[in-house]
């Protein structure tokens, strides 16, 4: 399901949580890979477990962020309802240096195999180097 028009509250509650840095730079993580979890997350943009699950139940609650459980791990992932719209928005800032900084970190280590997804048997669905 795509969104074909925003109400005014639900647009609100997407620009609030695009409004702190941390939200972005997870989401942007979460746009190239497909879903992660949050462990990853905190190693790959070096946050505090407490930050992260912070900013996160801030994308879930915002209408944002999904997620699917697998055992003890908890993978979230973009719903496909705000895609078009966040990939607007990545056209803009796709080339800012943090962004791209974290993809580099995300492919260094998911080729190092120091990912969730691989001590857990999950590969990436959308990750393709």
């Amino acid at each position: 399901m795509k969104l074909k028009s925003l109400s005014l509250s639900y647009s609100t509650k997407i620009f609030k949580a695009l409004s702190e840095e941390p939200r972005v730079r997870i989401l942007n993580l979460l746009q190239y890979h497909g879903e992660m979890c949050n462990s990853d997350i905190e190693l790959i943009l070096d946050y505090t477990q407490t930050k992260t699950s912070r900013h996160m139940s801030y994308l879930k609650n915002s209408g944002i962020v999904g997620f699917r459980k697998s055992d003890q791990w908890i993978f979230y992932y973009i719903l496909e309802e705000v895609q078009g719209l966040l990939n607007q928005i990545w056209n803009y800032i796709e080339k800012d240096q943090m962004l791209v900084k974290d993809i580099e970190v995300f492919e260094v280590m998911f080729s190092n195999r120091e990912l969730a997804a691989f001590r857990h048997g999950d590969t990436a669905k959308h990750f393709n180097p």
